[in-house]
C-alpha cells in the first residue's frame, strides 16, 4: 500500500484513530481540541481518509466505526524518509551535523546517539 501526505486537519483526525484504534465520529470529535468542529466536516474529513486509503471503516447500520489502515509506525517511517530525502539529501550524517550545530542536539545526546549506533552495527 502507498501511503500520501496527509494535510495538517487529516493528520490530527488520523492521530485521534491511532489513540483510539477504532471509533465512530462523534467519539472523534470529542478528542479534538476547542472550537470543535461540526460533525459533517468530521465524516467528510473521515472519508477523504478513506478514499486515501489511511482508514476503513465497520457498518452498524447507518453509523460507521472507522479504524486506521496506516500505522502510526508507517507513517513516522514515511514522513521521516521525506523529510530526510527533502531537506538533507538522504544523508543521516547531514541532518546530525545540523542538529548538532544548531544546537538542537547537545553533546551528551551526540554521545549517547552514537553509543545506540554503535550497539545496531555489533
Amino acid at each position: 500500500m502507498e501511503i500520501v501526505e496527509f494535510t495538517k486537519v487529516e493528520h490530527q483526525l488520523m492521530q485521534v484513530l491511532w489513540k483510539l484504534e477504532k471509533a465512530f465520529v462523534k467519539e472523534i470529535i470529542q478528542e479534538l481540541p476547542e472550537p470543535k468542529p461540526a460533525y459533517s466536516t468530521v465524516s467528510t474529513m473521515i472519508r477523504i481518509l478513506e478514499t486515501k486509503g489511511a482508514v476503513a471503516y465497520e457498518a452498524f447500520g447507518k453509523t460507521h466505526r472507522y479504524y486506521p489502515l496506516i500505522s502510526k509506525e508507517e507513517y513516522m517511517r514515511f514522513e521521516a524518509d521525506k523529510f530526510l530525502d527533502n531537506y538533507f539529501s538522504n544523508s543521516i550524517q547531514d541532518m546530525f551535523s545540523f542538529f548538532v550545530n544548531e544546537k538542537k542536539i547537545d553533546l551528551k545526546d551526540a554521545e549517547q546517539l552514537l553509543k545506540m549506533i554503535d550497539k545496531i552495527k555489533d
